[in-house]
């Protein structure tokens, strides 16, 4: 990837972004004074790692590829990266991409979203384009099943739309999980055309995605609670779980997102009104 992803600098970059992330006083580093870069030296990263400032540097400029198991555990320790961000690590490191993925909408995965009509769900791919829906994850997702009302690739409408700062009341949280996710992507999938074109879209047209990007921000879909609002029924808070379909061979695997709320509880109410 050209631009604002470069596959060969992309392990460098990352560490360089995690490492501005980083306090010297949460690391054990005395602050000393006014310092000239934001979080951690190369010099003090290293020495927390346990490894020559040469080497990082080499690193961080793509002139050392491959570091071992055991390097990675010690930046990931001296850089305090959650599972997602160390998984993250470890894909870059490895510097071997996966194939560019196909899509497909099998039947039976359509017909499992049609059962499932009392849950809001929406399925997404690697780009996080929204591929299939029920009728609640469309109304939901602010009208998903309606030609031309909202870009059906959820990274773009988070970003670029207006209207998605409605739909979501909680915007900076949605917009730094949409970053994040298209960062995993662009590391497993540097070849992706498609997903290039997308992310240098966004980094063109959004100083937000621009300021997440930059931040080094990484995102796997998880379990939680998600705010979302409705002009029928106001603000939902929802709890959501991803489950992810497996790929055949050559396939892109895809992520169902399913929201779902306590029986008795307004939301559950709410669901039944939007259903009916």
């Amino acid at each position: 990837m050209d631009g604002i992803y470069d596959s060969r600098r992309a392990l460098g970059g990352f560490l360089r972004a995690r490492r501005g992330r980083v306090a010297p006083e949460r690391a054990g580093v005395a602050g000393g004074g006014r310092r000239r870069v934001r979080g951690l030296r190369r010099e003090e990263l290293a020495q927390l790692a346990g490894i020559s400032v040469d080497y990082y540097v080499r690193l961080e400029q793509g002139r050392a590829t491959a570091p071992s198991a055991e390097v990675l555990d010690a930046l990931s320790r001296a850089l305090g990266l959650d599972a997602a961000e160390r998984r993250h690590l470890d894909t870059l490191a490895a510097g071997r991409p996966d194939p560019v993925p196909r899509q497909r909408i099998g039947p039976g995965l359509r017909r499992a979203l049609d059962a499932m009509d009392g849950l809001p769900v929406f399925v997404t791919n690697h780009r996080l384009d929204v591929v299939a829906w029920n009728r609640l994850g469309a109304a939901l997702m602010g009208g998903l099943d309606v030609p031309g009302r909202r870009d059906p690739n959820n990274a773009r409408f988070v970003l670029l739309d207006p209207a998605a700062r409605d739909v979501h009341p909680d915007w900076e949280d949605r917009a730094a999980e949409a970053v994040g996710q298209l960062r995993v992507a662009a590391g497993r999938h540097p070849d992706d055309p498609e997903l290039t074109g997308l992310i240098a879209e966004l980094a063109e047209h959004s100083a937000e995605f621009r300021r997440i990007w930059d931040s080094g921000e990484v995102t796997m879909c998880a379990a939680g609670r998600k705010r979302v609002r409705h002009p029928a029924v106001g603000v939902l808070e929802l709890d959501f779980e991803t489950l992810h379909v497996p790929a055949g061979p050559g396939e892109s695997g895809l992520v169902l997102h399913v929201f779902s709320a306590a029986e008795g509880s307004p939301e559950a109410a709410a669901l039944r009104e939007l259903l009916a």
